[in-house]
């Protein structure tokens, strides 16, 4: 239950905003020392980062358990909580002062899953749209392998721009255009990510139609955060196997 839009704070945030860990696929040569600037940043980020799990996994969580606790059926109370996550969306687009494509789909499969539950009555409809989402993700993803900006290499240049430069980026993408090694070490990333965003896509459309509703959400969100721990995980391991940090 929510989550959908974590994966867009962490791939959307602007050049700067980067921990050092988020590593990327990057450069084999080493920048400048991190210095108290990069750790403030990092620090922010990461804050950044907690805050986006509390408001768009824990306060849906809590706020469904606590309206069914109140009386409210599965259905109200499903429909309420995440109609939660929807200020906090606009909220963080309107201080980027840009349109972001995860939370603007993330608020169109809110407004057309509340549609659809409004018009078939069923809560299960309303467990399934974060499936939607990831599915839609999981596809697009696994897409950009056919082309010359595979996901990981539109996703890692900003993090790579934060830790040296603008110059420096701009060398890091020119790569993928003459090294073959960092073409197929973008793309085997990629595809890692986008296959991950799918499988948990069918898993999610599994437990809203199996389990008892009242555990779904619980589920879903213990769920999305094991998948996106697991794929953190072996980001940072590749990267750190391949020499690909920065």
């Amino acid at each position: 239950m929510g989550g959908a839009s974590v994966m867009g704070e962490i791939v959307n945030k602007p050049a700067g905003q980067e921990t050092q860990q988020e590593t990327g696929p990057q450069a084999a040569a080493s920048g400048p020392a991190a210095g108290p600037s990069t750790q403030q940043k990092s620090r922010a980020a990461k804050r950044a980062l907690a805050k986006s799990l509390v408001l768009e996994l824990a306060l849906p969580l809590g706020g469904f358990y606590l309206l069914t606790g109140m009386g409210l059926s599965q259905w109200a109370a499903l429909l309420i909580s995440s109609l939660l996550l929807v200020p906090w969306l606009v909220l963080g687009m309107v201080r980027s002062r840009r349109i972001e494509v995860m939370p603007v789909f993330t608020l169109l499969m809110i407004v057309v899953g509340a549609l659809m539950s409004m018009v078939s009555g069923s809560p299960r409809v309303l467990l399934v749209r974060d499936s939607w989402v990831f599915g839609v993700l999981g596809i697009w993803v696994l897409g950009t392998l056919a082309t010359q900006r595979p996901f990981m290499l539109t996703a890692a240049r900003s993090i790579v721009a934060a830790k040296i430069g603008e110059a420096g980026a701009e060398e890091w993408v020119g790569r993928w255009h003459h090294d073959a090694t960092f073409r197929r070490h973008l793309r085997t990333l990629t595809a890692v990510w986008g296959l991950g965003f799918a499988v948990d896509a069918g898993i999610r459309v599994v437990l809203a139609s199996t389990l008892p509703v009242d555990l779904v959400p619980l589920v879903n969100s213990l769920q999305w955060l094991a998948v996106l721990g697991g794929l953190f995980g072996f980001h940072f391991w590749y990267v750190t196997r391949h020499g690909l940090k920065v």
